[in-house]
C-alpha cells in the first residue's frame, strides 16, 4: 500500500499531518510513503528529513496523489473547503483518505468520495474511550490551543499577569476568567497560573470543579438547572436558548471583574453557544481582553469576527472609550491557532494519526474491521455512501446500509 501525504492548501494552515520521525513506523508496517514536496517545510520539517527516514519525496502533487491508496492530510473533505474537492477526485478510485472532515455539513468533496467510492475516515469523530486517547487530535490540538490562547491575551493586554513587588509599588495581578473546561479550557488555566495570574473558570459540568481547583483556580458556580449537561462522548452537551439566557444574566457581574476572559465552549457540528454578550464586553475594565477560541463555529462572544480583533468601546468609568483608542476592550477572534505552534502541533497530530492507522493497516494493506468501535465511529463513507443513516442524511448522500451498533461521535 502506498501512503500519501501532501501539503496543506487551506490559508493559513501551517501543520503537516506526518512528521519524519513517524513515517519508519509505516514503512515497517509494510507501507511505501510518498511526500508531496514542500509537504512539511511550514512547519519546520524539511523534504530531506523525509527522504532520510524512508519516505519518497515527489516534486508535484498530482504524482502524490495518483500514487496513493491511502491519503494522510490535516485537512480534508468540508474541512478543506474547495481545495478538497480537486484532490479527491485526482485520488484513484477506492481509494481512503484519513483527517479532519468536519463532517456535519453538505460539501462537493463528500459527493466526490462517493462518486469515486472512495473511503473516509474523520478524525474527529473518534470515540473518547481509553483505548482512543492516544490518537485523539481534537485533545492534542485543543492542549495547545488553551497554552497559545494565554499567550496571545498577555500580549494584547496592556498589563502584567504576574503580581510583581518593586521599589516603585506593587503591581496586582491580572484577573483571568476561563469559559468553557475542556482541554482547552484546562491548559489555558494551567498557562494562566504558570505567569501568575488570578484564575477562575466556569463550565455548565459541575462535574470538573475538581479539576479546576486542582489546578489552582476559583470554580465560578451558577444557580442553574443544569440536569444531563455532559454527553456520553464527554463533551459539553447543547442547551436551550432558555439556559443560555439566564447564564448570560448571571455571568455579567463575573465577566465585569475580569481583565482577560477566553472562551473556549464548542459543541462539535454545532454553531458555538454565545455567552458573552456586547453588553458584557462594554461592562470591562478599559484596556481589557477576550480571546474567543470558538471563533471559526461562530464565536463565544457576540462581537467576534474570525481572524480580527475587534475594538469595543467600554462605557465603564466616567467616559466612554472610542473604539480606535487603546483603552476599548479588545475581543480576538483566532481561527486556527494551533497552526502557530506548527511543529509541535504537527508532531501531535502526526503520533494521533500513526496510533490509528495502527487499528487500520495491517502487513501494508488496509484491514477495515467494522465490528470496532473505532472504525465504526470514524469510518464516514465507503462504498458509495455513508454507513451510518443518520451520517448519510447530514452530508446528503446515499446510506450504505454497512454501520455496526457503536458510538458515532455525535453524543
Amino acid at each position: 500500500m502506498t501512503i500519501g501525504l501532501i501539503k496543506e492548501r487551506v490559508p493559513g494552515e501551517t501543520r503537516v499531518a506526518l512528521v519524519p520521525a513517524h513515517v519508519p513506523e509505516l514503512v515497517k508496517r509494510g507501507a511505501r510513503v510518498v511526500v508531496e514536496s514542500g509537504a512539511g517545510v511550514e512547519a519546520g520539517y524539511p523534504d530531506g528529513e523525509y527522504a532520510e527516514k524512508g519516505a519518497e519525496v515527489l516534486p508535484e502533487r498530482e504524482a502524490v496523489l495518483r500514487a496513493t491508496d491511502l491519503l494522510l492530510a490535516v485537512r480534508s473533505g468540508a474541512a478543506a473547503g474547495d481545495a478538497a474537492a480537486a484532490d479527491l477526485n485526482a485520488l484513484p478510485e477506492e481509494a481512503s483518505v484519513v483527517a479532519m472532515l468536519d463532517p456535519w455539513q453538505e460539501h462537493e468533496a463528500f459527493q466526490v468520495i462517493v462518486r469515486r467510492r472512495q473511503r473516509a475516515f474523520a478524525l474527529e469523530l473518534l470515540p473518547r474511550i481509553t483505548r482512543a486517547q492516544s490518537m485523539d487530535v481534537l485533545s492534542s490540538q485543543a492542549n495547545l490551543a488553551g497554552y497559545r490562547a494565554v499567550l496571545l491575551a498577555a500580549t494584547e493586554l496592556p498589563r502584567m499577569f504576574p503580581m510583581l513587588m518593586t521599589a516603585a509599588g506593587t503591581i496586582v495581578p491580572a484577573r483571568v476568567l476561563v469559559v468553557g473546561v475542556g482541554v482547552a479550557g484546562l491548559q489555558a488555566i494551567a498557562t494562566a497560573r504558570r505567569l501568575g495570574a488570578v484564575v477562575s473558570a466556569y463550565d455548565i459540568r459541575p462535574a470538573v470543579k475538581e479539576q479546576v481547583e486542582s489546578l489552582g483556580a476559583r470554580f465560578v458556580e451558577m444557580e442553574l438547572e443544569t440536569g444531563d449537561a455532559e454527553t456520553g462522548g464527554g463533551y459539553a452537551r447543547e442547551m436551550n436558548e432558555e439556559f443560555y439566557r439566564k447564564q448570560r444574566e448571571l455571568m455579567r457581574e463575573v465577566v465585569a471583574e475580569q481583565d482577560v476572559v477566553i472562551t473556549t465552549a464548542a459543541i462539535p457540528g454545532k454553531k458555538a453557544p454565545v455567552l458573552v454578550t456586547e453588553d458584557m464586553v462594554r461592562g470591562m475594565a478599559p484596556g481589557s481582553v477576550i480571546v474567543d477560541l470558538a471563533a471559526e463555529r461562530g464565536g463565544n462572544c457576540e462581537l467576534t469576527r474570525v481572524d480580527e480583533i475587534v475594538f469595543v468601546p467600554a462605557t465603564r468609568g466616567s467616559d466612554a472609550f472610542d473604539a480606535d483608542t487603546v483603552g476599548s476592550v479588545k475581543v480576538v477572534g483566532p481561527s486556527n491557532i494551533v497552526a502557530g505552534l506548527a511543529y509541535h502541533a504537527s508532531q501531535l497530530f502526526s503520533k494521533n494519526m500513526v496510533t490509528f492507522l495502527a487499528t487500520i493497516l495491517q502487513d501494508g494493506s488496509l484491514t477495515v474491521d467494522r465490528e470496532d468501535e473505532i472504525i465504526a465511529a470514524t469510518m464516514v463513507m465507503e462504498e458509495g455512501g455513508a454507513p451510518d443513516g443518520e451520517r448519510a442524511s447530514l452530508l446528503g448522500v446515499p446510506h450504505t446500509g454497512n454501520a455496526q451498533t457503536g458510538n458515532t461521535g455525535d453524543e
